[in-house]
């Protein structure tokens, strides 16, 4: 069995090592311990990965692709890794610059997989926090902690911090990633809302931990509205393209409508509480914000100043 783990990465040298270790450590026993080829694809055209790749290929128990996407934007990193994987492969995983995998990460993809027969698999990404001095508030919030659901659950939609795919899958479709999402995010909800829609398998992995390198640069009022705005806008503009119906769109701006008013009746009980009530307030008002703004068809492009994918 031969499984890619596809990498994009963008001037985040440290955390790149570090995904590469975790790899390198990866253990099997509930699965056969697989075939690992690992793709790394380089978003800054001066190659600034390549030296840690350089470095790590040296022990690495897989094999290691190193190759460089020029253009600017995630979908366009995340298919370059796609035209870069060996055709004999059987499966095709991805997850994130900025995380590292729990040594069982890949096994309990594959079992999960394997028992309940899915087409993709996606699991739980769990923050850690790089400062020692986090903001009380930010961990009372909870605003970095993932949904959690039972292994086996079916979804409709999986990210690529955290999956695993069928190879077969992506011979049977036409178009990947799509590039109008390459500098707004949300190239991946796209991406397996399609599945979905097609008819194929996505479930969970609850045991499938991988964990996210969170900086302080994070850990603020203004980072945590905005990525709400933004996650909220892509859904919709996803299902806005995916599911045209009228009924759709209509449950769609109610639910942005009901954030927004849900979030005006809990600003004021909110000062009461302390700041992680505050901004739950305002995270609701940003989301539903986001969610009509994406109904409209606006996007918000988060990624075309940001100094990482």
């Amino acid at each position: 069995m031969l499984i890619s783990v596809c990498v994009a990465t963008y001037q985040r040298p440290e955390g790149l090592k570090r995904l590469l270790d975790g790899i390198n450590q990866l253990t099997f026993s509930k699965c056969e311990t697989p075939n690992l080829e690992v793709i790394v694809v380089d978003n800054d055209s001066t190659g600034a990965a390549r030296a840690v790749c350089s470095v790590k290929e040296n022990d690495f128990k897989g094999v290691l692709k190193y190759c460089i996407e020029p253009t600017r934007g995630i979908s366009y990193s995340r298919n370059k890794a796609l035209a870069s994987i060996n055709k004999d492969t059987d499966f095709v995983a991805f997850i994130d610059d900025d995380e590292v995998p729990e040594p069982s990460w890949l096994d309990e993809l594959l079992f999960v997989q394997q028992k309940y027969d899915a087409d993709v698999v996606t699991g739980p990404v769990l923050p850690h926090f790089t400062e020692s001095s986090v903001p009380n508030w930010v961990v009372k919030g909870k605003f970095f902690e993932p949904k959690r659901l039972p292994t086996g659950h079916p979804l409709k939609v999986a990210f690529t911090n955290n999956v695993l795919i069928r190879s077969q899958v992506l011979k049977q479709i036409d178009k990947m990633f799509d590039e109008r999402f390459a500098l707004t995010g949300g190239e991946d909800s796209h991406f397996f809302m399609r599945l979905s829609r097609a008819g194929y398998k996505i479930v969970w992995a609850d045991t499938a931990l991988v964990s996210e390198w969170i900086p302080e640069s994070r850990t603020n009022m203004k980072w945590i509205l905005r990525r709400g705005y933004r996650c909220w806008s892509t859904q919709s503009l996803c299902e806005r393209e995916l599911y045209p119906s009228i009924i759709v769109l209509s449950v769609r701006v109610m639910k942005g409508m009901a954030l927004i008013s849900q979030g005006l009746c809990l600003l004021f009980p909110s000062l009461l509480l302390g700041q992680h009530a505050i901004v739950k307030a305002l995270l609701h008002i940003s989301r539903g914000t986001g969610t009509l703004v994406g109904v409209a068809g606006v996007r918000y492009q988060e990624y075309k100043l940001s100094s990482g994918v």
